[in-house]
């Protein structure tokens, strides 16, 4: 008998090549969530979770009692519950690192976005301004020092990326990686302080909430830049409209938001804010290696081998 594998969103060629080893259903078949698991979650084995579909944990838990597997397309697990999932014994996978790629190619793209001001830039000439007067002086990327929270996957692929613009790179992280040659910095404040462009690459949850606070803000000074392309809960939004109001930040560049896709009326208005729909891991190229893997871990799971990517 075939095992039954709940699909969060339609992707025609894994349905193609799981439905030859597995009995598919699928979320957009049914009118909410509820009704799904009402109908079909005692049958359910596996999660062929696609970032939608709503927080995973108890209440799809209890509805799912045979559930032995979550396999997620995304590096993030933070919809995921994964005490409860490890105390019940099922398996989580991700994604991680197949998206690293595309996801430091757009941080470093933002980050020069906001430090040379295209933003403005462009405003300044839809906006009619260029035959009045010259935008003011920015100031160049290359040589300067650049921060990372976070050098894991994307981390390094943005610190890779970097070298060639001949920037010193310092980071902060959990723990320091020897094995590379990037300097390891053991306080968030002190890399700011550190830095001229803060790049957050860290993974939301409790661990990391608002973790870039008004005070890193402000250590990273008037000319520095900070960009997000990790989770919208690390950085203190209202902290950032103050600081970028105030002019004790310079700029900032973010392509995830707390609360997203609703996005604050205060951050609008700001000219030395760049502001992108969570729109950096969002590559064709990404998004196949994604459901490569998500489905490589299906198929190992109940072939009973070891998963390539496991979480717990």
């Amino acid at each position: 008998m075939k095992a039954a594998i709940l699909m969060t969103a339609r992707y025609p060629r894994i349905e193609e090549r799981l439905s030859r080893q597995f009995e598919l259903h699928f979320l957009s078949d049914y009118p909410h969530r509820t009704a799904c698991l009402a109908a079909i979650g005692d049958r359910i084995s596996g999660i062929f979770y696609a970032n939608t579909g709503g927080r995973v944990g108890e209440s799809v838990f209890d509805r799912c009692p045979k559930l032995e597997i979550v396999s997620v397309i995304s590096a993030g697990v933070d919809y995921i519950d994964l005490v409860a999932a490890s105390d019940r014994g099922i398996v989580v996978t991700n994604a991680g690192g197949v998206n690293a790629i595309d996801v430091a190619e757009f941080a470093f793209a933002m980050l020069i976005v906001a430090g040379r001001d295209m933003g403005g830039g462009v405003y300044h000439v839809r906006s009619g301004h260029w035959e009045e007067r010259r935008m003011g002086l920015t100031r160049r990327i290359s040589g300067r020092p650049l921060g990372i929270l976070g050098l894991g996957n994307i981390g390094l692929e943005i610190a890779q990326r970097a070298e060639a613009f001949d920037m010193p790179v310092f980071y902060h992280n959990r723990h320091p990686r020897s094995e590379l040659p990037y300097s390891y910095v053991d306080n968030l404040h002190d890399l700011a302080r550190k830095v001229d462009f803060l790049v957050v690459a860290a993974p939301g949850g409790d661990e990391t909430h608002h973790m870039v606070d008004r005070q890193i803000m402000d250590a990273l000074g008037p000319e520095g830049v900070l960009v997000n392309v990790g989770r919208g809960t690390i950085v203190d939004t209202r902290a950032l409209v103050s600081a970028l109001s105030e002019g004790t930040l310079g700029a900032a560049a973010l392509d995830v938001l707390e609360g997203e896709p609703v996005v604050p009326s205060s951050l609008l208005p700001l000219p030395n804010l760049v502001l992108t729909p969570h729109m950096a891991s969002l590559t064709k190229d990404a998004l196949r290696c994604a459901f490569d893997l998500a489905a490589d871990n299906i198929e190992a799971h109940f072939a009973g081998e070891r998963v390539l990517s496991p979480v717990i």
